[in-house]
């Protein structure tokens, strides 16, 4: 992205009234964030959903103010900025509705090629809990993946710290901005993780935390992965909400079982039997649900017909899925400019012909 284009994101990411899901409609009518401040006021109240009252503060001077001084901090400390239309920007968080129009990024990450898990729980991880992490992540090694979680106390920090000794790049997406580090006693970690992954932001570097940041991590961590992994949780707590957000999103869950009397597996447990959850006692049960596997395994060659005919729509998606790999169904459908419920009898006509096959985790992928 353009540094003119990134000033114009940033000023309006401080625009008060305007989240990411308007802020999204306002770019995709104007063209571009730059466009969007040039337009006429009663030309953006006229667009669906958005209205006077959304857009009051938008032409406020202060905001490109703001902007200019966030730029400068960003190419000073060689911070990456994501913008949700550059091919940069995570893949599976881009096909969330609510998912940051902008994401600032610290350290070495590299999301190419590499399945990404969430990894989250209670602060107040027991030895049961704290054993099954390191256990379950030095096990999937093996299999390369990427450790997302939030760098907080607990589980948190115990899936990073498992994943920086088992040699695996790790991110932490944090609640504030760079400027400072929370919780302090994790400063310590900084300099590994960032040399080993880093960390994800959507706040400015100067951000402080408060309570309902949270929930904004939360949806990131959430949104970058194809899976999250709750390993302890109370009746109550961040990580349920976080596995609420990953299932609004279509993406798997999983959740450790422990006894009925202990405090921090009633959450876990409680989203096993309200299906909210798939159970989670191996790391074979995460490779299998996911079909994870290894770059040496070869997979088994499938017959495929001869001389298929396929309609202009049918060839769309198949073309999408031979050049892309895997992909969600949510994915195939914004990519190919579907709609899901066509995109799903899509599918199922092309898996009936022999050209794709269904995947576990609702993926799909060509013959």
């Amino acid at each position: 992205m353009l540094e003119e284009e990134l000033r114009f994101v940033l000023a309006l990411q401080r625009v008060k009234g305007i989240g990411d899901i308007n802020a999204k409609k306002l770019i995709a009518h104007c063209g571009s964030a730059k466009n969007l401040f040039k337009e006429k006021r009663h030309v953006l109240e006229k667009i669906n959903g958005i209205g006077s009252y959304t857009i009051r503060h938008l032409f406020d001077k202060e905001n490109l103010i703001k902007a200019d001084k966030e730029l400068e901090y960003l190419q000073k400390n060689t911070i990456e900025a994501n913008y949700f239309l550059d091919s940069s920007y995570p893949d599976k968080l881009k096909h969330c509705i609510d998912a940051p129009i902008l994401l600032f990024k610290k350290g070495k990450i590299n999301l190419n090629n590499q399945p990404i898990i969430s990894v989250v729980g209670t602060r107040k991880i027991t030895s049961y809990g704290r054993s099954f992490c390191e256990k379950l992540i030095n096990e999937l090694k093996e299999y390369n993946p990427i450790i997302v979680s939030g760098f907080a106390y607990g589980v948190d920090i115990c899936a990073h710290k498992a994943a920086l000794k088992s040699e695996l790049q790790t991110i932490g997406v944090i609640a504030h901005g760079f400027e400072e580090m929370y919780p302090k006693s994790h400063e310590k970690y900084v300099n590994e993780v960032c040399e080993n992954g880093g960390f994800i932001t959507d706040f400015w570097h100067n951000d402080v935390l408060i309570k309902e940041n949270f929930l904004k991590r939360n949806r990131i961590v959430a949104g970058l992965s194809e899976a999250t992994i709750i390993i302890e949780s109370a009746d109550r707590g961040g990580s349920l909400v976080t596995a609420d957000i990953a299932n609004s999103y279509n993406r798997d869950v999983f959740a450790v079982p422990g006894r009925s009397s202990d405090n921090f597996s009633k959450g876990c447990n409680d989203l096993i039997k309200r299906n909210k959850a798939a159970i989670l006692t191996s790391s074979n049960d995460l490779v299998e649900m996911l079909n994870w596997k290894l770059k040496e395994e070869r997979p088994k060659t499938i017959q495929k017909q001869l001389f298929v005919e396929l309609d202009e729509t049918e060839q769309m998606i198949y073309n999408f899925l031979l050049e892309n790999g895997k992909q969600l169904l949510d994915s195939i459908a914004v990519n190919c400019k579907t709609p899901i419920h066509k995109t799903t009898g899509v599918l199922f006509s092309l898996e009936m012909k022999g050209v794709v096959k269904p995947l576990p985790g609702k993926l799909f992928e060509a013959v």
